[in-house]
């Protein structure tokens, strides 16, 4: 990876990092107010993520022709089978039980919220048993 594009990474992921804690996703109790239907201030987050996405997916390359960093543009496949619905069945129920999803866990480390280290503990456990048990290598 050259350094313009580890440059990108890093001010990719830091803006995002700020936006989830300016949105409060890095809190737990607001996200499970939310899944509570307690609190729809994250309806905002969700609908700029999915305006985010849709023009990073389907403006951009049109617009660009190439990446600012890369050759070309590379198409993201997906499959919808039983595995990948089981898959987010778990990834919702363990998200709905402790409030936490993996991006807002580590941006919530760096407001000093440390107990997020046992839900990483276990999104990292869980990565492992999914590679170990239904890895394809």
């Amino acid at each position: 990876m050259t350094p313009v594009s580890l440059a990108w990474v890093l001010l990719s992921g830091a803006l995002f990092g700020c936006g989830l804690a300016l949105s409060t996703m890095v809190r737990p109790e607001v996200v499970l107010s939310f899944l509570r239907f307690v609190d729809f201030g994250l309806l905002l987050v969700l609908g700029g993520a999915v305006a985010v996405t849709l023009v990073a997916y389907q403006v951009l390359p049109r617009v660009l022709g190439k990446p600012m960093t890369g050759t070309q543009f590379h198409p993201h496949p997906s499959i919808l089978d039983a595995r990948t619905i089981g898959g987010a069945a778990i990834f919702g129920i363990g998200w709905g039980l402790c409030g936490v999803c993996p991006g807002p866990a580590i941006a919530g480390l760096g407001t000093g919220n440390w107990p997020l280290l046992f839900a990483l503990a276990g999104i990292f456990a869980g990565a492992y048993v999914q590679g170990r048990w239904f890895g394809e290598g």
